[in-house]
């Protein structure tokens, strides 16, 4: 009785599992059943063969194509050179700060204990600074791309909005007709 209900339980947990036992050839692969599983993205990147190119028929076009298409506007592009105009040297700056307080810290400890003001030294300045800054930086990364990225962004989202409207018009005129 006891092993029917444990083969039972492990029968059941079988179908509920979302892995899948091969038989044959592939008996030590598993695949599992992922929802997120993008039929599109397998392969991607592969080297196909001459004759497999030729012999495949040609994708219908779909909503990564106008996706693709906008990536390589130099609409999309200057977004983001902008984008990494502001985004690189900011790091860059925020990092050389940050590296410079602790090398400071560690380094010169006379000279972050030096006070400034009553119980007030150098390093809590310092300290504060960095919040202060990560503040700022915050900000200036907002003002910037609102007011150069986020208008171009729209007009590009808007773009693919109109493209993807299109094509599901054509896709209902020819299942119509």
């Amino acid at each position: 009785m006891r092993t029917s209900l444990s083969h039972a339980a492990n029968a059941a947990a079988d179908k509920e599992s979302s892995v899948d036992k091969h038989e044959g050839r592939d008996a030590g692969t598993i695949r599992l059943d992922d929802p997120w599983y993008d039929a599109l993205a397998v392969g991607w990147g592969e080297g196909q063969g001459e004759a497999e190119a030729v012999a495949s028929p040609p994708p219908a076009p779909g909503a990564s194509d106008i996706y693709l298409e906008v990536q390589r506007s130099a609409a999309f592009q200057e977004v983001r050179s902008r984008y990494r105009r502001f985004v690189v040297p900011a790091t860059a700056g925020f990092f050389l700060w940050y590296l410079a307080y602790v090398i400071a810290a560690t380094t010169a400890p006379g000279v972050m204990a030096r006070p400034v003001v009553g119980a007030v030294n150098v390093a809590l300045l310092a300290g504060l600074g960095q919040f202060l800054s990560t503040f700022l930086l915050t900000w200036a990364y907002a003002r910037h791309a609102r007011l150069r990225r986020d208008r171009a962004a729209l007009d590009l989202r808007w773009t693919v909005f109109e493209q993807e409207r299109g094509q599901e018009r054509s896709r209902s005129r020819g299942a119509g007709r």
